[in-house]
């Protein structure tokens, strides 16, 4: 109210409501201290690049008065970081970014926790899941990688991932169903370090989001093979020589009738108001209209689709149920 004090009492009762409606966005809730953004996964993984990323272009053009400090929670399959979060009722300086292990985790380990103890606030993009392997290996296409698996005894082909009983396993499981064989499954903690295995030739391929792995096959140390989506994705720069995430056929194409796709975005603890999510939700959108936020969408091929309110909720309800029903294919869910 310092303004209004020095225009004096007369002045404030000559503008009335209208000038209180036409107070700047400034006026409306902001953080009043740093902001913890609480990545549920190790470091180096598609998240953390996500997290990392965002903290960096938030801090570059100045879109928030306070910090973005990103914290990694990766234990119990990242249990330890929505725990965190749905701990902290009401606080609105605490932020969590999420994958799939938002449905998988519980699931899973049996933990006391549910999507629907935050506070959904927007989903930032979709991410694809790529089968990887190392440059130097014989197999050119993901039909030459199926047919070496077929034809050799189970287990003898190692799978690494993130994790266990999470999205990297899961999709493994589809693929050994699918070629009637069974992989050796190696989890890590996170994608990060999955590339760096499969580089040094300790497994022999990976499904790692596009965004944890594109700078080793940028230096051709390895060799995307097939997406798991329904089509090709639509990103045409080059990375390797002629080659761009475009060229990059489909599992289904290839022989693999697998898809999934993962969920990157943001939760806030319960019981924080409207207006507080409001603010991440409008900060979010300014993020998504920089230059470096749109080269990240590039380079990590992601789906950019956005989403916030009941649309969110909605899409969150039935992904919740195929992540229910893939877990149980599986044989994935706590006490079964």
């Amino acid at each position: 109210m310092k303004h209004f004090q020095a225009l004096g009492l007369g002045a404030i009762t000559a503008l009335g409501m209208t000038a209180l409606s036409m107070l700047p966005a400034s006026a409306a809730w902001q953080p009043t201290k740093p902001v913890e953004f609480i990545v549920p996964a190790g470091t180096g993984g598609g998240a953390d690049q996500m997290a990392r990323t965002l903290q960096g272009i938030i801090a570059k053009h100045s879109l928030m008065s306070t910090q973005l400090v990103v914290i990694n929670k990766s234990g119990g399959a990242g249990g330890e970081g929505f725990l965190d979060v749905k701990s902290n009722k009401g606080n609105p300086h605490k932020i969590v970014i999420s994958l799939s292990n938002l449905f998988t985790t519980p699931l899973a380990t049996g933990i006391p926790f549910n999507w629907k103890d935050l506070t959904p606030v927007a989903m930032l993009a979709l991410d694809e899941f790529v089968l990887w392997v190392n440059a130097q290996s014989p197999y050119k296409t993901a039909q030459e990688y199926e047919a070496a698996i077929k034809a050799a005894p189970d287990g003898t082909f190692k799978m690494g991932g993130t994790g266990s009983k999470q999205e990297d396993q899961i999709i493994t499981v589809a693929v050994e169903k699918a070629l009637g064989k069974k992989m050796t499954y190696i989890p890590y903690k996170g994608g990060g370090e999955v590339a760096v295995q499969l580089v040094g030739g300790h497994i022999n391929s990976s499904v790692n989001n596009p965004i944890e792995a594109v700078s080793q096959w940028r230096g051709d140390k390895l060799r995307p093979l097939c997406v798991f989506d329904s089509k090709p994705l639509p990103y045409t720069d080059k990375i390797l020589g002629d080659q761009s995430w475009s060229s990059v056929p489909t599992c289904i194409s290839a022989g693999l009738n697998v898809e999934y796709l993962m969920l990157r975005g943001v939760f806030m603890p319960p019981g924080v108001t409207d207006e507080q999510v409001a603010y991440f939700v409008d900060l979010f959108k300014k993020v998504r209209e920089t230059p470096e936020w749109k080269q990240l969408m590039k380079d990590g091929a992601f789906n950019p689709t956005f989403m916030s309110g009941d649309e969110f909720k909605t899409w969150l309800d039935g992904a919740e149920k195929t992540h229910k029903g893939l877990m149980q294919e599986a044989g994935f869910i706590a006490g079964n």
